[in-house]
């Protein structure tokens, strides 16, 4: 009898080293990794420069809580502002965390900026979002296996069809504090929506007074060819939630990054985090800030990101699935004779690691340091899986 929760359902392979976009199961088989952590790889496994940091780090100072400074902090804080073109940065772990601190925010902003009476503020989310798993966060989903099961939910949601800025629009009221979105839904199975609709959203924002709260905790770092996704959409959101990528693969690390007089709401004693911040997790974030001003991994995606949508529509074409949506490295597929979970297995049986998604997807991230030739050995495993 198993002593873990059963939470989850993983592919049967146990990893035991790992480096670049290939790791090896303890049984001595290697294994291109095209899931990457949901994005949180995004450099690829054990970045030298990455791991350099956290040991140099590691001999120095780990934690020291936000009861102290210390000299890492600031320098962090500055590095990933610029980064995004923002204003001031909130440290966390977790992106539950970052996107719980955004909601937390957005509402103190409304009550004391906005004359919003205590206990009303609501916020605009879409259908068949993530955002995370927290009570409150499942309390905007609308999937049923995220959510049933944990009430009572939190009120103070209203959901919206995704990529339809009209609705957003229709939603919004004298309440209306925030307009929370993904501008890629990964969990979904990269959902893209229209070219327009971001910018569509910030103008109706803009209009009525509203935050816009950018999720870009699995988009954001690089995955689609942007620092940003929103930078596709010349968009900047009011507050932009960061997480995954963010601790390279290391540790986790997460931000909320955007406007002071909105994060700025948040005073000693509001919110907080014991290792929110701390030494180890600002040498890494810092090291990715580093990583990301060279716009290097930005490149690679643009790069490939035709190579990948080529051989979609080829295997789209072939008739074994029944759509495919991709931008960056970053594709969803929907799947035509079989589930996702036997179409993962028969990846994994090829030497590729991939996973469904809502049944009958597969959601495929390589790092970003992958090459074409492993690109290509992905999408020939993947075609293999799908056929006959």
């Amino acid at each position: 009898m198993t002593t873990l929760a059963p939470n989850y359902a993983p592919l049967p392979i146990e990893v035991a080293s790992a480096e670049g976009a290939w790791v090896t199961d303890t049984a001595g088989r290697r294994y291109l990794d095209c899931l990457a952590g949901y994005s949180a790889l995004n450099f690829g496994h054990r970045h030298p420069d990455l791991v350099a940091a956290a040991k140099d780090q590691l001999d120095r100072l780990t934690l020291t809580s936000r009861a102290v400074g210390h000299e890492l902090l600031e320098p962090f804080a500055r590095a990933i502002t610029s980064l995004t073109s923002t204003e001031m940065l909130l440290p966390m772990n977790t992106g539950a965390e970052a996107v719980e601190t955004a909601l937390k925010a957005a509402r103190k902003w409304g009550y004391e900026t906005q004359g919003i009476s205590e206990g009303d503020a609501t916020v605009v989310v879409a259908e068949n979002a993530f955002h995370g798993r927290t009570t409150t966060i499942i309390s905007m989903s609308s999937d049923p296996e995220a959510r049933a099961g944990f009430g009572p939910y939190t009120p103070g949601f209203r959901i919206v069809p995704y990529g339809d800025a009209d609705a957003v629009a229709a939603a919004i009221d004298e309440t209306t504090v925030a307009v929370l979105l993904e501008p890629i839904q990964g969990e979904s199975g990269v959902i893209v929506p229209p070219a327009d609709y971001l910018r569509q959203v910030r103008e109706v924002c803009d209009s009525t007074s509203t935050l816009l709260v950018l999720d870009e905790i699995q988009s954001g770092l690089g995955r689609t060819g942007a620092t940003l996704t929103q930078d596709l959409a010349a968009v900047r959101a009011d507050l932009t939630t960061l997480g995954k990528a963010l601790g390279g693969g290391i540790l986790p690390v997460s931000a909320v990054v955007g406007r002071s007089d909105v994060l700025g709401v948040l005073t000693p004693g509001t919110h907080g985090s014991t290792f929110g911040g701390n030494p180890l997790a600002c040498a890494v974030g810092l090291a990715v800030a580093r990583l990301l001003e060279t716009g290097r991994y930005q490149a690679r995606a643009r790069e490939l990101a035709p190579v990948l949508a080529a051989r979609a529509g080829d295997l789209l074409a072939g008739g074994h699935v029944t759509a495919v949506r991709s931008i960056g490295l970053w594709l969803g597929v929907d799947v035509a004779t079989r589930t996702g979970r036997e179409v993962s297995e028969r990846m994994a049986s090829r030497g590729v690691i991939a996973k469904e998604t809502h049944g009958a997807t597969i959601r495929l991230a390589p790092p970003l340091c992958v090459t074409q030739s492993e690109l290509h050995l992905m999408m020939d495993a993947l075609e293999s899986a799908v056929s006959p």
